[in-house]
Order: C-alpha cells, then structure tokens, then sequence
C-alpha cells in the first residue's frame, strides 16, 4: 500500500522537527518538509535545517526564497498604510505566516500531496493563518496539526524526541523565537506574565553601545515604496536588511506587544524589528507634505483595519484588495526623502522634503501670508464657529 505524502511547513524548530517524526511514526507518511525563507535564516542555518530533516528521514527537502515576496505584497501595504498593531507592533509574524503558508501550499499542489501539516499549537494565531490559506488554497487536500491535536507542551515534545534520539537544546523549550525579513517576534517565557520584564537575553542581538552623538540616515521613498539609503539605490530586501543593521547597532526598534489574539484571549510578545519601525516612521512623516488630511485620515483608518485583517490570517478575503488599491492610489504624490537621527535606544525623523509638497512658500504657519488677508481669515473663523455658536446660544435660551 503506498505511503501517504504529507507536506510539512518546516522551520527547524523543537514543534516542526516533532512533527516530522510523528507524522512518520504515527501515520505512515512520507514527508517532504519546504522550509520557507522569509528573512530569518542565513545561508549555513538553511543549510543546517536541510540536513536536519534529512537526518530525521523526510524523503524531500525543499528550501524556498521568499522574501523578495514578503517585501513587495505585504511589506509595501504594511509601510503605505502606517500599519503598527496595538500603535506599536509590525506585524512581523503576520506579514510571513501567510506567504509561508502559500508557498507550502504551491509545493503540495505540485507533488499531488496526500496531507499538507504545519507545527502550530492549539492556542496561537498561527494556526489559524495557516489553516485559513490551506483551506482557501487547498480545499480537498488534508490538514494535519498534530501538536495542537496532541494538546502537548513543548517540555512534552522534547521527552518525545529525546526518546527517539533527537536532541533538543534548552533554549528552545523556554522560547519561541521567529526571525524574518520584517523582524523578530520572541514568545513564551517572562512573556507571559504581562507585570515581569522580558530579560535582554532574550531577545536576538546584544544591545551595543552606539556613540552617544548618534548618526544621520536619509530614505527615499518613490510612491510610497522605499528605495534607498543615503542616497544609494537598494532594492527592497537589500534595504530592510540595512536598516535592520543599523538599527540593532543603535539598540533601536525592541519592544512590548500586548494585544488580542486571534481566538479571542490577551497575548504578550516581545520584538525587535528596527527596520519596519524607522520605515513606517520615516513614511509616516513624509506623507504629512503630500497628502490632504482627508487622504491621511481615510488611507490610515483602512490601513488599521487591513492590519487586523493581516494579523487573523484573511489575506484572501477580496476587500484586501479593494483597500490595497486605495492605498496604492493614495502614493502617487509620496515621492521624496526623510532623514532620520539615530541615538542609543530610538531615533526621530527631524526631516522630510517632496517635490509634491504641499507646504505652500507663500504662507508661514502661525506668521504671514499672502494667499488670504487677515479680514478674510476673521470671516472664516466666525464662520468655523457658527456651528457651536449656535448651539450655545440654543442652550442657554432653553
């Protein structure tokens, strides 16, 4: 009787390398894992999690590069919309899980798979994310989620791999640490308890110790769209992975997120994303010359709601794209640059200019002006008035 052929999402971890093995134990499968990078690994993990699998008998690796992706269809809306979850948050899982997911799904559909599996647990958002695109993408094909089915605890998981011979480092069992191209999320651990402090330690790079007096960093953005450093051209990934490095040096871009899951319950995690923070502030002050307020307000109202869509895993619902289309409609005037200063522990963006600004040379905010004379501003004051004038004088006639 033939296996079974399961498609594993496969990332190396303590959840994913368990799931290879049981998936084998249990169900009789063979397993073909696709690791998809979305930023997080180097060239000697990658080729560290390949062997790995290999070595815990999966009858396929694939390994697949997925960033250029990640920047262009989710970065890009993220930063065009000013997206941070909770005023504070990137997004940076939420931005992956679901290209990750579809890839996964791409590799399924092409070896004609039996099952499509993936590591998460039963009380994360990633398993809806992930179950939400195979379910979109993969109607007839089986999905299999065996720690969340299991119920077991990462301690639970080690003891089974130790006793299958796979060692597990310590590390792994007190974390779960996701790294890619639109930053690092850290759970489990001080992260659960929302009065204790997240230790340095547990977050991916050492703090530094950045000269005092800081440094400068200009980005261009064209439509919205960033395109380069200090007035080199860079691609996308290129620049995302820059700007990270400069902001670790600096110690920018931690942080605290306190938020709502997707099931409904309060989640804590920790982060480090340097580069998806200075961009989105960066942008955000350069769309302060360009835009009407009316385009901000309604751009960035929408660009809220595409966050939460984003971060429950809805990426395939059709008014994704609507609201992408007005995003993009609302950049055709953000070209230009933004200069930021970078000191120990945070930066400021102290400049913008635009060649479609709209701050006008012949009026001075709070000084002169030549586009209306001061009778004329009086009038529309008495007038901007009028409403609650009105509503005073009802008020007290009563």
């Amino acid at each position: 009787m033939k296996k079974p052929t399961i498609v594993l999402a496969y990332s190396g971890g303590l959840d994913t390398t368990f799931c290879v093995l049981w998936l084998q134990e249990e169900l009789g499968a063979d397993v073909v894992t696709v690791t998809v990078d979305t930023g997080g690994f180097s060239a000697e993990e990658l080729a560290a999690i390949a062997a790995r699998a290999k070595s815990l008998g999966a009858v396929e690796h694939r390994t697949i590069d997925g960033r250029a992706e990640v920047f262009s269809r989710f970065a890009v809306p993220l930063i065009q919309g000013n997206v941070l979850r909770g005023r504070v948050y990137p997004l940076s899982v939420a931005a992956e899980r679901v290209l990750q997911a579809e890839i996964v799904a791409r590799a399924a559909r092409e070896l004609g798979a039996d099952g499509v599996a993936h590591g998460s647990t039963g009380a994360g958002n990633d398993q809806v994310r992930f179950d939400a695109v195979f379910q979109v993408l993969l109607p007839q094909v089986k999905l299999h989620a065996p720690i969340r089915d299991l119920g077991w605890s990462r301690p639970q998981e080690q003891e089974y791999l130790t006793q299958h011979g796979v060692p597990v480092p310590a590390k792994t069992v007190s974390y779960s640490v996701n790294a890619g191209l639109w930053g690092t999320t850290v759970g489990g651990g001080q992260t659960h308890d929302p009065w204790t402090e997240v230790p340095d330690s547990a977050f991916p790079s050492a703090t530094g110790t950045a000269p005092a007096e800081g440094r400068e960093a200009v980005i261009g953005f064209d439509k919205g769209v960033p395109v380069s450093l200090d007035g080199k051209p860079m691609d996308g990934v290129a620049l995302v992975q820059a700007l990270h490095a400069l902001g670790r040096e600096y110690g920018v871009g931690r942080g605290i997120h306190m938020g709502d899951t997707i099931l409904g319950i309060k989640g804590r995690i920790a982060f480090e994303a340097p580069a998806p923070l200075m961009l989105i502030g960066a942008h955000t002050e350069l769309e302060k010359i360009v835009l009407t307020r009316w385009q901000s307000f309604w751009k960035n109202q929408l660009g809220e709601f595409y966050g939460q869509m984003l971060h429950e895993g809805l990426y395939f619902d059709p008014v994704m794209r609507d609201i992408e289309a007005m995003i993009a409609s609302s950049q055709d005037a953000v070209t230009g640059e933004a200069r930021l200063r970078l000191r120990p522990g945070r930066f400021e963006v102290t400049g913008v200019k635009s060649p479609r600004s709209m701050v006008a040379g012949a009026a001075v905010y709070g000084e002169t002006t030549r586009l209306w004379t001061g009778p004329e501003a009086a009038g529309f004051a008495k007038l901007h008035s009028l409403p609650m004038t009105l509503a005073a004088r009802a008020r007290s006639a009563a």
